[in-house]
């Protein structure tokens, strides 16, 4: 059987691979988490996760990670979270996310791993599509039954 490097396997997924401590500082950074946020990993590690999110979001995010921390429990491990993030040069992304839990074997969350999509695109063309069709309704008169 061969051996696999994981490092290199986290460096060539196409999502990104974030890996941070629990008080939210990033430990960990993928090239595709460079393509996707435009921070280098020598530029992102060692920096808050405040990085990438939307200074409008922040308690929000805080308060969700604190919980996972203390807990040691989150429903984000199957079911994907869908927020706003932030690239370096400022402008909005729409990205989704599953994480992982890696904990000390006394049981207390160590670390967080984030498995990352950036579905700005997807997004930008649900959003058109849900206008559109909100366009085309409102030109139907009502009590008019459709097709």
């Amino acid at each position: 059987m061969a051996s696999i490097d994981f490092e290199q396997v986290v460096q060539a997924v196409g999502d990104a691979i974030v890996v941070v401590d629990v008080s939210g500082i990033i430990l960990s950074w993928n090239a595709a988490a460079t393509r996707i946020f435009g921070y280098s990993e020598a530029v992102a590690v060692g920096q808050s996760l405040d990085l990438i999110i939307p200074e409008r979001q922040r308690d929000r995010h805080w308060q969700g990670y604190a919980k996972t921390v203390t807990t040691g429990t989150t429903r984000y491990g199957s079911s994907v979270l869908r927020v706003p993030a932030l690239h370096r040069d400022g402008h909005a992304l729409s990205i989704a996310f599953t994480v992982a839990l890696l904990c000390k074997d006394s049981g207390e969350v160590d670390a967080i791993i984030a498995v990352i999509r950036d579905e700005t695109a997807r997004f930008t063309e649900e959003r058109a599509l849900r206008k559109r069709l909100a366009e085309l309704e409102a030109r139907v008169p009502a009590g008019i039954p459709s097709e």
